[in-house]
């Protein structure tokens, strides 16, 4: 596969229109489903430093929702979280949105937000 192929598979930003964008972040973009869920999309964008960089990584939504599935998994019997084990495909209707989700996306609910952002410098002691 050629650097051309690659990136015309990854996603930049999705477009859902069958449902209403909330926020779309450096990273992921969310839609509202109803009162209870949203449906999160982790896109290939790149950013560091708080600047979306211009070239996005082929499939690093998708890597990022199943490194974050797999804690959530693994930590859920310690901490509850906002994973509703609902299908993604089940809250989009046309094909086109739902060519869109593949593995980036997650169906989770709707909760209040803790603020938190970490240094990881100050976190590692660097």
């Amino acid at each position: 596969m050629d650097e051309g192929t690659a990136l015309s598979n990854t996603l930049t930003q999705s477009s859902i229109k069958s449902l209403p964008l909330i926020h779309q972040g450096k990273v992921r973009d969310i839609y509202d489903v109803d009162a209870n869920t949203m449906l999160l999309i982790a896109t290939d964008r790149l950013s560091a430093f708080d600047v979306i960089l211009p070239t996005p990584i082929q499939d690093k939504g998708a890597i990022l929702t199943e490194i974050a599935n797999f804690w959530f998994e693994k930590l859920g019997h310690i901490v509850p979280n906002h994973l509703t084990g609902i299908n993604p495909d089940t809250v989009v209707s046309d094909a086109t949105e739902k060519a869109q989700l593949g593995k980036r996306a997650l169906v989770v609910k709707k909760l209040k937000p803790l603020p938190i952002e970490g240094d990881c410098a100050w976190l590692f002691g660097w």
